[in-house]
Formats: structure tokens, C-alpha cells, sequence
């Protein structure tokens, strides 16, 4: 069996997606026996140069969606960036992964070695071939923001672990 460009992101975005909802469960629990507001902990980040806890949720769901639409050839849905609380957050979540198990599975995997254009910052655009394009740009990218997301909530003292952020904690 041949693993197809849908199979693999799907794996890696289900335990993603699973990690987000346990690591900010545990986050909401956090705050709320330390009697902190959600605001507090959603505007935190690990340096003043980085962004928030909220925005870092933010890009995991932006870069798949519209990473996994892009794939399937369609135009992503359009996720508002307004949480002000980790629920809204594990909401957001939720419609991310909704949006993306949606997409067509043999559009996502046809052709996996065609080029795909698409925006890499404010005034510039990357062709990779799509199978990289899924590799190294989207899940690189959810991978990396999910990990910072954790990596917030464990300067704010949650009790987060390796197993939390593999997708297999408890939430």
C-alpha cells in the first residue's frame, strides 16, 4: 500500500488537532484554579517578538485549512480571528479539522508531484511540488505553531507532557 497525500496529512493533522484540544483543556483548567482569566494566558507569548498563545492556534488552523485546500484546488473557508477563550480556541480547532476532513481526498491526492504556487508572506509566493508543498510548508508549519502553543502553556505552568502533545494525554 502506497501512502497518498490525503492519508499522511490526516494522520499528522488528527494527532495535532488531538493535541491542541488536550493541551488547551488543560490550559483552561490552569487558569481557572489559579483564577486567571483566559485573556491573560490567550495574550501571553514566549518572547515580545512572537506571537500570542491565541495566534499561534490561529496559524495551525489557518496553514491546514488553507494548506489542505490548496491541495484539493478549492478556496478555503474563512476562520475569523477572534477567540477570547481557550473553548473559542478548542471551537476553532474543531472547525479546522471539520474543514479539512471535508476536502475531496482524490483531489488532495492527485498528482502529488506537480508543482503548486502559493503566497509564502505578504509579497511572495514558493512552487514546491505538492507532495513537499504538504511536507515541509503545511504540516511543518501546524507542527511548529502547535508546539509553541504548548510550549506557552508550559512557562504558564501547565501541566503539559510529551504524551499531551503527541495527541495520546488525557484532557
Amino acid at each position: 500500500m502506497s501512502l497518498t497525500l490525503s492519508s499522511v496529512a490526516r494522520t499528522q493533522l488528527d494527532q495535532v488537532y488531538r493535541a491542541l484540544d488536550i493541551i488547551l483543556t488543560k490550559g483552561e483548567a490552569h487558569a481557572r484554579s489559579k483564577e486567571v482569566e483566559d485573556g491573560v494566558w490567550l495574550n501571553w507569548r514566549l518572547t515580545p517578538d512572537m506571537f500570542t498563545l491565541a495566534r499561534q492556534v490561529q496559524l495551525v488552523s489557518d496553514f491546514t485549512v488553507r494548506g489542505m485546500s490548496r491541495l484539493a484546488g478549492v478556496d478555503p473557508i474563512s476562520i475569523a480571528d477572534d477567540e477570547t477563550s481557550f473553548a473559542d480556541l478548542r471551537a476553532r480547532i474543531a472547525k479546522a479539522r471539520e474543514a479539512v476532513w471535508a476536502l475531496d481526498t482524490a483531489a488532495i491526492d492527485a498528482d502529488p508531484h506537480a508543482d503548486i504556487t502559493f503566497p509564502a508572506g505578504r509579497e511572495r509566493e514558493m512552487t514546491l511540488p505538492r507532495q513537499a508543498y504538504l511536507q515541509n510548508f503545511v504540516l511543518t508549519n501546524a507542527l511548529f505553531h502547535a508546539s509553541t502553543a504548548y510550549n506557552i502553556l508550559r512557562q504558564l505552568g501547565v501541566p503539559v507532557g510529551k504524551a499531551d502533545m503527541m495527541g495520546i494525554g488525557t484532557g
